[in-house]
């Protein structure tokens, strides 16, 4: 039961472009990508601007996973706040206590909560200012 934590960058529409740039820069491994269209959700049809957007992409290289994914449209874009850590495990349980103790003083953005792609997923910026993608691996 290990613990995984990668770099996740968030872009601004120019997802795909910047996955190809690391790509190649860094020789890498295109782990996928997937779009905003792949995602399965027919109650909440999505923006014809969000379709293109990359939801979730993966690079391997060198032991190391960089995770990628475009903002949806609408949601606010701050230059220096598309970097953020996502931490991934098997063990459900210390997930959840990595996750509470990271939201002690801090700032849930989601509650950890099952997801198409993770039996828990959640959010939350911790008191020093810094995001955590939290999830569980199938």
């Amino acid at each position: 039961m290990s613990v995984k934590i990668s770099p996740y960058i968030v872009m601004n529409g120019n997802c795909a472009e910047a996955v190809a740039f690391y790509e190649k820069v860094l020789q890498a491994k295109n782990l996928g990508l997937s779009r905003f269209s792949d995602m399965p959700d027919p109650d909440h049809p999505l923006p014809d601007e969000a379709k293109d957007r990359v939801q979730h992409a993966a690079l391997e290289f060198d032991g190391n996973t960089l995770l990628f994914s475009d903002t949806f449209p609408g949601n606010p874009y701050q230059l220096g706040d598309q970097l953020s850590i996502a931490i991934t495990s098997n063990d459900s349980e210390r997930l959840q206590s990595i996750f509470a103790g990271l939201s002690d003083g801090g700032q849930v953005l989601m509650e950890l909560q099952k997801t198409f792609w993770s039996p828990a997923f959640g959010m939350v910026r911790d008191k020093f200012g810094i995001t955590w993608q939290v999830s569980t691996e199938q």
